[in-house]
């Protein structure tokens, strides 16, 4: 009797956890400690085609699909293989609604609750340490990390696969952009409070000290905060 009771005690909290902890498309939902964890890479700063010539751009988004499906494959921190679209549904789960994303020039910045970001990667030990997004980046010229900013859902807007067709999707599955820093794409996930007038003298870089080698895997995690 004691055994099945212990034993059903155990059943108990499996079936606990595991209803805590969704996965879908490679998407981690653990609603309990309320975030979200996307498994990825870190990602080359150079690519291997003869037409980047071996150079670097500065870093303006943080995720992306890898090159060359990845419209910014060459301008990222890490790559996904899961479709932006998935974490957009998983954020919903938690009752966010997507606000307003920006492209370019425009008077107000991006709209859109507030999360925060933060990538867990490996430590000398081998155990895993969690990091602010902002202390993956620094600027080259003063070696400074990246100023602390506001990380918001703005969602994708709708785009034409086909411009000739009136069909639509999602449009940050198409450029494979999850992350933007800049409005530099409205085919996004999750922009920040920047506007372009930061991207002019804000020039990024990763923080190689910090950051295991390229190819690395690592987790993204997206922490949703109460609602108050």
């Amino acid at each position: 009797m004691k055994r099945l009771l212990i034993f059903s005690l155990i059943l108990l909290v499996a079936i606990v956890s595991a209803r805590a902890q969704e996965k879908s498309g490679g998407v981690v939902v653990d609603k309990e400690k309320r975030t979200i964890t996307v498994d990825c890479k870190i990602a080359p700063r150079k690519m291997e085609d003869p037409k980047f010539q071996g150079k670097t751009w500065p870093i303006e988004v943080i995720a992306c699909y890898p090159y060359p499906k990845g419209q910014k494959a060459h301008e990222t921190v890490v790559t996904i293989d899961v479709k932006p679209s998935e974490v957009h549904k998983a954020l919903e789960s938690f009752g966010l609604k997507p606000g307003k994303p920006v492209r370019g020039e425009a008077k107000d910045p991006p709209q859109g609750p507030d999360v925060s970001l933060f990538l867990e990667i490996p430590d000398r030990d081998g155990r895993s340490k969690r990091v602010p997004i902002e202390r993956t980046l620094i600027d080259p010229k003063t070696n400074k990390p990246m100023p602390k900013v506001q990380w918001r859902f703005t969602g994708s807007i709708k785009s034409k696969p086909d411009p000739a067709k009136d069909e639509t999707v999602y449009g940050a599955d198409m450029t494979g952009t999850l992350i933007s820093i800049f409005p530099v794409t409205d085919e996004t996930v999750f922009q920040t409070n920047l506007t372009m007038k930061e991207e002019k003298y804000l020039k990024l870089e990763t923080d190689t000290k910090l950051l295991p080698p390229v190819g690395t895997p690592v987790k993204l995690v997206i922490e949703v905060p109460v609602k108050k």
